[in-house]
C-alpha cells in the first residue's frame, strides 16, 4: 500500500459565501456538538501546538473542555510541558479535525490561565477516577515503569477514600486559547475546499471574514 496513493472524495457539506457572516467561535461550538451526536469517538479533541522556551514547536492532542466568552478552554498539570512552554511563550494554536463530517477549525492566539475558581468547578465536575489521576501523575515527567505508575495511582486512591478530592491539586488547572484568527474548513470534492478565515485586532472586537483558495 502506498499512503501517497491514498485519497477520496470530500462530499458532505459546503460553506457558501455567505459563512462571511458567521460567528466563528459560535460556529466551532455547533461543529463539535454535530461530531459528538454524529458519533465522532472524540468531538472535542484538537492538536494543540506551542512553543519550547528554546523555539521548538510541539504539538500534542488535548478535549477542549468548552467555547466560552473570547475563547476555548483546556485543562493540565501546571508542570507538563504544555504549561511549561505556555509559561514562557503564551501564544499557541489549535487545530479540530473531524473526518466523519469532513471538517476543520483552525484557532490562533493567546492562552491565559484561568482562575483557581473555574479551575476547581471543573475538576469537581470530572469522574473520580480522572481526579484521582490528576493527583498521581506529575505530567510529562519520567517514571521508571506501569508498575511505578501504577503504585502511584493506588497510594492516591487508597488517601482519597475518604473524603475524595474535589479541589484540584495547586499544580493543575486550565487555559482559555483567546484567538485573534479562525479558520474554518469544510471540505469539498476535487480538492477545492472551502475555507474561510476570520480575524479580529483583539477579544470582543468584530471579524472580519475572507474567503482562502484552498
Amino acid at each position: 500500500m502506498s499512503f501517497a496513493d491514498q485519497r477520496r472524495a470530500y462530499r458532505k457539506g459546503a460553506l457558501s459565501d455567505d459563512a462571511k457572516g458567521l460567528d466563528p467561535l459560535a460556529t466551532l461550538s455547533a461543529w463539535m456538538t454535530e461530531a459528538m451526536e454524529g458519533g465522532e469517538p472524540e468531538g472535542t479533541a484538537m492538536s494543540l501546538a506551542t512553543v519550547d522556551p528554546d523555539g521548538q514547536p510541539v504539538v500534542r492532542v488535548v478535549l477542549c473542555k468548552g467555547v466560552e466568552g473570547d475563547g476555548i478552554r483546556f485543562f493540565t498539570n501546571l508542570g507538563s510541558r504544555k504549561a511549561v512552554a505556555l509559561a514562557a511563550e503564551p501564544r499557541a494554536a489549535a487545530t479540530f479535525w473531524w473526518a466523519g463530517l469532513e471538517r476543520s477549525v483552525r484557532l490562533v492566539g493567546r492562552t491565559e490561565l484561568l482562575p483557581r475558581e473555574d479551575v476547581d468547578a471543573y475538576f469537581a465536575s470530572r469522574p473520580r477516577g480522572s481526579r484521582l489521576g490528576a493527583w498521581a501523575s506529575a505530567q510529562s515527567r519520567p517514571i521508571a515503569d506501569r508498575a511505578a505508575l501504577e503504585h502511584q495511582a493506588k497510594v492516591i486512591d487508597d488517601t482519597f477514600t475518604d473524603p475524595e478530592p474535589t479541589a484540584a491539586p495547586a499544580e493543575w488547572g486550565g487555559y482559555v486559547l483567546i484567538p485573534h484568527e479562525v479558520e474554518l474548513w469544510q471540505g469539498r470534492d476535487d480538492r477545492l475546499h472551502d475555507r474561510f478565515r476570520f480575524t479580529r485586532a483583539a477579544a470582543g472586537e468584530p471579524w472580519t471574514a475572507e474567503r482562502l483558495q484552498p
